[in-house]
């Protein structure tokens, strides 16, 4: 009886094998393969349960399983997982997961994630932390739907729950060493062991590296480096496991990772008008051409950078997790404590306008970048007895955000400016004359407001027909330098609570009372003269009416005043603070039909904290920053109801589910070619089905693993009238009653493995894993043109080895295809623009015919394919 509770109550099933078995036992339980459904253990509720008898939507995946896969970070598990998917954008430290549709675009770091990431049993806030290699995975379960009972106020999405091989009792020594395409190699290596008859220990160190497989055109230089997206990283990972009596067990683990690479170049999609003043400006073409007609481009990994990409990511932190044994209590209970501190941080050089005109970019130094630092605590106490599961805990967690943020004006800042504003004045201008050809501007008539010699603020040169005129133009090198910093404390209570009705009936009440304070810090510092011809601009707005008409000073000051330019952002201080507090929770009816079928229902309350903007904004369509960066909580009603069945003697295993979920005040994220805005949506739903399969088929190492998700996902109806910042609806009116982003009909996986052995004391086998999803689209904002057709990626591997696995060689391929894809389309900066200030005629602000903006995206990874040798002792 004693071993069951330890088995349903702690976090690590090493600890059971210790304690149970005697320390040698705790290797060969580890070693041992999954053969039927009754082996599949997830921690979905906080305890150790078989997958069937938890009435929750899990994808459980074995360290076999994600070996077989290639799964190094949370962007290869997207493979394994169907209605998930991973991206990243502007850098690696821009990772952003959804489940059934819905995540949180991950550029702004004021954002929390929708769904969670818990690396064995600390919740990380953002999911940038975790990309890199996670080193020795013992399994991974993606737990669908809102979690936030147990797991935390930001996971109403969903939670990516991930736990690492522990230390072992029995010595034990890994290596591996791979080569790859793209001049990649990598190494690592783990050593475990006890140190005395109750302390164990395990160390593990990696280093991976490989050449970028985009080619970048330097244009105007002074970049040196014509690749992009390299891998180079290293990370290290030390554990203590102690066991000071029979009946408790303390795990400490320290781990440290760092990332020096260049990421992340985009590739023009679509090349607007807006070429025709790049391609002068820019040594060579400075972008993809355009396609007849500004139409569609053909795949391409040729991108345009005059500037460095380069970013630096170190992630370092330390947890200890304690599980006591408490038999005089209630009957029997098990007390968890759970003590965190992490320390993550970022510097990025990005080439803004992703050209190879030299127009702005940011320098990788202290100035740009952000970085989390954060304190948790976690206590849990479980016990059972014949009726009742019962946890009861809290949670506490203090984060302080600090985000540096810097922008460079470019040479070609200033004329690419002029060329804007003149070819719009001169087409829009009556008694201006205008050239021939798509756009009416040429590189010699670049710039004065007037006809009549009016001098023109931050501009050169003249209007086509005009007299020339001089006037301030922008700072050439830094051009501002923002400093924001951001506190947070949350604490919470919780419980979850099960009935055993009787032996087929059960009940689940889970509540969390979760209270938040965050306050926000900051200064927006323009450098040097910057803000100047903004300034300029604006005394000189009544000369401009009068010459030009009161219609074009909105558009002109604009284009002077963007909020890298705007002088009303110098030495502006901002501050402000609040707090909220959220009552969420579930309810789950269980009832076993037979010792193979379980129905269940359930409904759920998720909670996603408010926050902070942590940019420069303006209210949209003005040159007036934004009086509050704040923006509200996210929720979301969970519906769900299904079976799990186990079926042909427990090896197969058939689950399917309903769910109904309802967002309100969903925090979309949306770049609109110059910044980023939130705006919280009114509705989001998310409907569909959840399918998955586990088969240990009777052919003598052979098994399969998959799912379909099907999703109908829709904005809800809504008008300007409706959001936060009415003037945010243009760029917003594609939205209402349209499917939002990354937000597939059908997604769909498949794995297959085999192994058995070859006689002669060898072993082999092979492993298939494909993922389909449906097309969807890729931009926030529902641009046409960031739309992404179906297609399937496929991960390949064929194994051969020793039957002891001594030695083992992989031979492997990731996207075995060469599929074709992009990850994120947006709109290059100040290139153009898609959406109009008017209705037009299908109701919204977009109209196709008059849509000038140049699109670029960031891409999914080519084949990548290679070799890998591991020795085991």
């Amino acid at each position: 009886m004693r071993f069951t509770n330890r088995l349903r109550y702690t976090a690590s099933a090493l600890v059971v094998g210790a304690v149970a078995f005697g320390f040698a036992g705790v290797a060969s339980a580890q070693d041992q393969e999954a053969t039927s459904v009754d082996d599949l253990i997830v921690t979905a509720q906080k305890r150790e349960q078989n997958l069937q008898d938890v009435p929750i939507v899990v994808t459980s995946l074995s360290q076999e399983t994600l070996q077989n896969a290639g799964v190094r970070d949370i962007k290869d598990l997207q493979i394994l997982t169907p209605g998930m998917t991973v991206t990243s954008t502007s850098s690696e430290a821009s990772t952003t997961a959804r489940i059934r549709g819905v995540g949180t675009v991950g550029d702004n770091p004021g954002l929390e994630s929708s769904v969670g990431v818990v690396i064995d049993g600390v919740y990380r806030s953002r999911n940038s932390v975790g990309f890199g290699d996670l080193g020795e995975i013992s399994r991974i379960e993606v737990l669908k739907g809102p979690q936030g009972t147990l797991f935390g106020k930001n996971t109403s999405a969903g939670v990516i729950n991930i736990l690492t091989e522990a230390p072992s009792f029995t010595p034990e020594y890994n290596f591996e060493l791979g080569v790859a395409n793209y001049g990649g190699y990598g190494a690592s290596g783990s050593v475990s062991g006890p140190l005395t008859d109750t302390l164990a220990f395990r160390l593990y160190g990696a280093r991976r590296v490989r050449d970028g497989f985009y080619e970048v055109n330097t244009g105007d230089g002074p970049r040196q480096e014509t690749d992009d997206q390299n891998q180079d990283f290293h990370t290290a990972r030390a554990q203590l496991l102690w066991l000071p009596s029979d009946t408790a067990s303390i795990r400490v683990i320290a781990d440290y990772s760092e990332r020096n690479e260049y990421c992340c170049v985009g590739v023009q999609i679509r090349t607007g008008p807006t070429y025709n003043f790049i391609d002068p400006l820019s040594n060579g073409t400075g972008q993809r051409p355009p396609a007849p007609g500004f139409g569609a481009l053909p795949f391409s990994r040729t991108a345009f950078a005059n500037r460095a990409t380069g970013q630096g990511i170190e992630d370092m932190g330390l947890s200890v997790e304690a599980n006591i044994d408490m038999p005089g209590m209630f009957g029997g209970a098990t007390l968890t404590s759970v003590t965190s501190w992490r320390d993550w941080s970022t510097e990025l050089g990005q080439d803004i306008d992703y050209t190879g005109a030299d127009i702005a970019y940011r320098v990788q130094d202290e100035q740009n970048g952000y970085s989390v630092e954060n304190l948790t605590q976690e206590f849990r106490l479980a016990g059972q007895n014949d009726r009742f599961d019962w946890l009861i805990g809290m949670f506490a967690t203090s984060e302080d955000i600090t985000r540096n943020d810097s922008w460079y004006f470019g040479a070609d800042y200033t004329p690419y400016i002029s060329f804007l504003l003149t070819a719009n004045l001169n087409a829009a201008t009556a008694g201006v004359p205008t050239p021939p050809g798509p756009i009416p501007i040429s590189p010699a008539r670049v710039g004065c407001f007037t006809a009549t010699g009016q001098t023109a603020p931050g501009l050169q040169g003249c209007l086509y027909g005009a007299v020339p005129a001089t006037g301030q133009g922008f700072t050439v090198g830094q051009g501002y330098a923002d400093t924001y910093d951001q506190e947070s404390t949350s604490y919470a209570i919780f419980t979850n609570n099960t009935w055993h009705v009787t032996e087929q009936l059960d009940l689940t009440l889970g509540l969390r009372y979760t209270m938040d304070d965050k306050s926000l810090d900051g200064l927006q510092d323009n450098v040097g003269t910057n803000g100047a011809a903004c300034t300029a601009a604006q005394l000189n707005a009544g000369a401009i009416g009068t010459a030009l008409g009161p219609s074009s000073v909105g558009g002109i000051l604009g284009a002077i005043c963007l909020p890298f330019a705007n002088s009303a952002f110098n030495n502006r201080t901002v501050s402000e603070s609040f707090d909220d507090s959220e009552l969420s929770g579930t309810f789950k009816a269980s009832y076993r039909l037979n010792p193979s079928i379980l129905f269940y229902g359930s409904y759920a309350r998720g909670y996603k904290s408010f926050g902070f903007n942590l940019d420069r904004v303006h209210r949209t369509g003005t040159i007036t920053p934004v009086s509050s960066l704040f923006f509200p909580s996210e929720t979301v009603d969970s519906y769900e109801a299904g079976v799990k069945m186990t079926l042909l003697d427990r090896t197969l295993l058939l689950n399917a589910t309903y769910f109904d979920q309802t967002f309100e005040n969903f925090q979309l994220n949306t770049f609109n070619g110059v910044g980023f805005t939130v705006e919280p949506i009114p509705e989001l739903t998310s409907r569909g089905v959840d399918a998955d399969m586990v088969w240990f088929t009777p052919v003598e190492g052979l098994s399969l693993q998959g799912g379909v998700t099907y999703t109908d996902a829709q904005y809800g109806e809504f008008t300007a009238a409706d959001l936060v910042d009415p003037n945010n609806f243009p760029a917003a009116s594609l939205l209402p009653g349209s499917r939002p982003s990354f937000a597939p009909e059908w997604s769909g996986s498949l794995s297959i493995n085999f192994d058995r052995s070859l006689g002669n004391g060898l072993r082999g086998g092979f492993s298939l894993a494909a993922k389909y999803m449906s097309d969807y689209n890729t931009g926030s904002d529902l641009l046409p043109f960031k739309e992404q057709e179906g297609f399937t990626t496929v991960n390949g591997r064929v194994v051969i080895g020793t039957e002891d696995e001594r030695w083992t060689w992989e031979f492997w391929a990731q996207n075995l295809t060469d599929e074709e894809y992009i990850q994120v389309g947006y709109n290059g900066p100040l290139q153009g623009t898609a959406f109009q200030t008017t209705v037009q005629p299908d109701g919204s602000f977009y109209n196709p015919a008059r849509d000038t903006q140049t699109y670029d995206a960031f891409l999914g990874q080519p084949r990548t394919f290679g070799a890998t040798l591991r020795f085991r002792y």
